[in-house]
């Protein structure tokens, strides 16, 4: 998190321009401004507070709406008089009920790396009732087994051309291969690296 101490406040008569980025896909949800008071805020409630030039006064994104956008982390720009806000959104962040002000659709491929950051959770703290966590504990025979059993299911619902059978079988395949990759402590960025060096343009 940033030192709000070094952030400079003087060049646009006291405020800085902040741009909110969903911390998931790393698309540009809006932008707004905020003076020191609603970054401290911002900081110490972990839900990002912008300052209105037009009511001339704090608000807390989502205090109407319901749609907070809960902060992750700060960071400033090379000048310290902007910051970009990562930020987790609950909801939809425009006002016109769009995901982003800017027009952006939220990308779910990015939910990937969420998933997998849950299940090295799971792998963690093992919490009672999950699935997820009756693998770990089965071992790492019984989670490969399951990846196995699920390319050969993949296969299956391929070879059949069943469209909704492909969808739920891959799914099944990638949540388990995750799981394997976890067990076998491999990021999975270490994977997306592997390939972008095996890429020939």
């Amino acid at each position: 998190m940033i030192d709000q101490n070094k952030i400079d406040f003087t060049k646009l008569n006291g405020l800085i321009p902040a741009v909110v980025i969903d911390n998931t896909t790393q698309q540009v949800l809006m932008i707004g401004f905020m003076n020191k008071e609603a970054l401290d805020k911002t900081i110490e409630t972990k839900l990002v507070t912008f300052f209105s030039r037009t009511r001339n006064n704090l608000w807390v994104k989502g205090e109407t709406s319901g749609n907070f956008l809960e902060l992750v982390d700060i960071v400033t720009d090379c000048d310290n008089d902007s910051v970009l806000v990562y930020a987790n959104p609950k909801g939809n962040t425009c006002h016109t009920g769009s995901y982003s002000c800017f027009g952006y659709e939220k990308d779910e491929l990015f939910f990937l790396n969420d998933l997998f950051e849950l299940i090295k959770k799971r792998k963690t703290e093992l919490p009672e009732g999950s699935y997820t966590t009756s693998l770990f504990k089965s071992g790492a025979d019984r989670i490969i087994q399951k990846v196995g059993e699920e390319a050969i299911e993949t296969v299956i619902a391929a070879k059949n051309r069943n469209r909704t059978d492909v969808i739920n079988e891959v799914s099944d395949f990638i949540y388990h291969l995750f799981v394997m990759l976890a067990e076998q402590d491999i990021e999975l960025k270490e994977i997306a690296a592997n390939l972008s060096k095996r890429h020939r343009k």
